[in-house]
C-alpha cells in the first residue's frame, strides 16, 4: 500500500506543482493518475521512487516512510516503465530483462527461467527474440520488453509513465489488453500515468483525476462515469462517455478484481457472471443472502462483489439521475 499524506512539491522559483494531496493506493490495485498536461500526475508518480523529492508531507510504502529508505534499494524494488521504453541498445533482449535480477544477486538458472517465462507471457518466443537487440524489434515489441523488464525481479510496485502513448492504436490496444491479463494474475500495485481517459477507464481499478496539483476525484471507473464529482471531472470524461454510461451498470464495472478463495466457506458465496447487471446482482443478494458474490468469466473466478459495492453503485446512480435544483 502506498499512501500520500498532505504531500506538496514546490520547485525552485516558487512553482507549486503538488498542492497538499492525500492519496491511498491499495496493495494489488492498478491506480491511474490522469489529467491535463502540467496537472502534476507525473510528478506525483516520480515522488514514489524518489526521482523527484517532496517538499513537505509524507509518502509511505506499507507504513514505512520512503525518506528513511536508501534510493538505490528503493528503486530496485520498484519496477519502472516509461514512454521512451529505455531499453539499453547495446544489450540483448535477454540481458535487458535480466539486468535487475542480476543486480539483486539472482542465480543464472533463476533469471534465465524468468526471462523465458516473461517473454512467453507477452507472446515473444524466447528462442526467436532472446538474443536480438532492441533495434531489431518493432516499437510494440520493444514496449512489451519494457513492461516485462519492470516485472523481472518481481517487484511489489510498478510505476508506468504513459508507457503506451507513443504506439500506434492497434499496438496500444493490444498492450492494454496484455497488461490487464497480466495484472489479473500477478496483482501488483501499479501506478499508471496517462492523459487518455479511455485508457484509464479500460485498465484501472481506480482513477485519480488531477488538476493544477490537486486531486479532484478518486473513484472506480464505473463510479467515475456514474457520478463525476464536479464540472471539471465531467468535462474531462466527456459528455459522450457519460451518456454511454447511462446504460445499466454491469457487475464487471463495480466488482473487486481480487478474487476471494472458494475454499474459505464455499456455502457463504454465490457465483454471478461478470456481464450480469446491477439489478441481477441485487436480486441474488435478496434471494440467496450470500456473504459475497464470486464473479466469474467463463470458468475462471475473476473477482468478488459485496452488498456495500451494490449499495454504493445504486447511490451513485441515484445521484447521477437526480434532477438538478
Amino acid at each position: 500500500m502506498i499512501e500520500f499524506k498532505n504531500v506538496r512539491k514546490v520547485y525552485e522559483g516558487g512553482t507549486e506543482a503538488i498542492k497538499g494531496i492525500d492519496l491511498l493506493i491499495p496493495e494489488g490495485k492498478l491506480v491511474a493518475l490522469i489529467g491535463p498536461s502540467g496537472c502534476g500526475k507525473t510528478t506525483t508518480m516520480k515522488m514514489i521512487n524518489k526521482l523527484i523529492g517532496l517538499t513537505s508531507g509524507t509518502i509511505t510504502i506499507n507504513g514505512i516512510d520512503i525518506s528513511e529508505k536508501n534510493e538505490v534499494e528503493l528503486r530496485r524494488n520498484i519496477g519502472y516503465v516509461i514512454q521512451r521504453i529505455g531499453l539499453l541498445p547495446h544489450m540483448t533482449i535477454e540481458e535487458n530483462i535480466s539486468l535487475i535480477p542480476k543486480l539483486k544477486g539472482w542465480k543464472k538458472e533463476k533469471y534465465e527461467y524468468r526471462v523465458d517465462e516473461l517473454m512467453n507471457l507477452v507472446g515473444l518466443e524466447p528462442e526467436i527474440y532472446r538474443k536480438k537487440y532492441p533495434l531489431e524489434l518493432s516499437g510494440g515489441q520493444q514496449q512489451r520488453v519494457g513492461v516485462i523488464r519492470a516485472l523481472a525481479a518481481e517487484p511489489p510496485i510498478i510505476l508506468m509513465d504513459e508507457p503506451f502513448s507513443a504506439l500506434d492504436p492497434i499496438s496500444r490496444e493490444q498492450l492494454q489488453d496484455e497488461l490487464k491479463h497480466i495484472q489479473s494474475s500477478i496483482h501488483k500495485t501499479i501506478v499508471f500515468v496517462t492523459h487518455d481517459i479511455d485508457e484509464a477507464l479500460k485498465i484501472a481499478d481506480e482513477i485519480a483525476v488531477m488538476k493544477d496539483g490537486r486531486i479532484e476525484q478518486i473513484a472506480k471507473p464505473g463510479e467515475l462515469i456514474a457520478s463525476p464529482a464536479n464540472e471539471f471531472v465531467r468535462s474531462f470524461i466527456g459528455e459522450h462517455r457519460l451518456n454511454e454510461g447511462k446504460k445499466e451498470i454491469l457487475v464487471a464495472d463495480i466488482m473487486d478484481v481480487n478474487p476471494i478463495s472458494m475454499q474459505d466457506g464455499e456455502s457463504e458465496y454465490e457465483t454471478i457472471s461478470h456481464d450480469a447487471t446491477l439489478s441481477e446482482a441485487a436480486g441474488l443478494f435478496i434471494s440467496k443472502e450470500p456473504q459475497k458474490l464470486v464473479v466469474t468469466k467463463g470458468d475462471k473466478y475473476i473477482g468478488s462483489l459485496s452488498k456495500s459495492d451494490i449499495l454504493h453503485a445504486v447511490a451513485s446512480e441515484n445521484r447521477r439521475e437526480a434532477p438538478s435544483q
